[in-house]
């Protein structure tokens, strides 16, 4: 059963809507967590709405946050539990962006998904297999899941901008290159940034390339 994502939203500046950025949180996190983002990046995109859901489950390693779905190795579950969670989550997601989608007046290419860890998960997850392309993803600190996967099973190829601290002691910065190499050899348009010497995080170099990339793909 789909499950309705709870969520925070900052609306235009400009006060008419002409674009939507999604933050997609990380393990134990929750959407307040990245919508603060949207402070420094709202000048830049002035028609832009942003909005951040909380994941759907509770988290069991931080029971103050969320997750999207578990991690076998930090909290016991099996393999079989992450894979039924992560595809649970997917749909949860979809039906999220649809919902915010119908409410801005937006279409599908005018939305753009910021993910963290394992919001970079989800968000890379979803948004190859969705029925239109969005504007583009923007993933931080994270991986991609079942890259084996993705040629046969992605229906659309949004741009995607790859973004990792190469000191980063939770997410190895090698997941950057594995990732990117499955998404160039299924013929996404793929860009990465290396930020050095940071950990798991985003650096204020970070945020300015995935600023000017949310910037060409939306046009505001």
């Amino acid at each position: 059963m789909t499950r309705r994502l709870n969520a925070g939203r900052r609306p235009a500046r400009n006060g008419v809507t002409k674009s939507v950025v999604v933050f997609v949180h990380g393990y134990g996190a929750d959407g307040n967590d990245l919508l603060g983002l949207a402070d420094p990046l709202a000048p830049h995109l002035p028609d832009t709405a942003f909005h951040a859901p909380d994941a759907p489950e509770r988290c069991s390693g931080n029971p103050f946050g969320y997750q999207w779905f578990p991690i076998p190795w930090l909290d016991g579950s099996s393999e079989a539990e992450a894979q039924a969670g992560v595809a649970a989550a997917a749909d949860d997601l979809n039906l999220y962006l649809d919902e915010v989608l119908r409410a801005e007046g937006v279409t599908p290419d005018r939305l753009a998904l910021v993910g963290f860890s394992q919001g970079t998960m989800m968000s890379l997850h979803v948004a190859a297999r969705r029925d239109a392309a969005i504007a583009g993803v923007v993933a931080f600190s994270g991986r991609l899941l079942a890259p084996e996967l993705l040629a046969a099973e992605a229906r659309v190829k949004p741009p995607v901008l790859l973004i990792h601290g190469d000191a980063d002691p939770v997410v190895p910065f090698a997941d950057m290159g594995a990732a990117g190499d499955a998404l160039v050899a299924a013929g996404f348009e793929t860009y990465g940034h290396v930020m050095k010497g940071a950990g798991h995080g985003i650096a204020p170099d970070g945020l300015s390339v995935a600023l000017a990339f949310l910037r060409e793909r939306l046009g505001s």
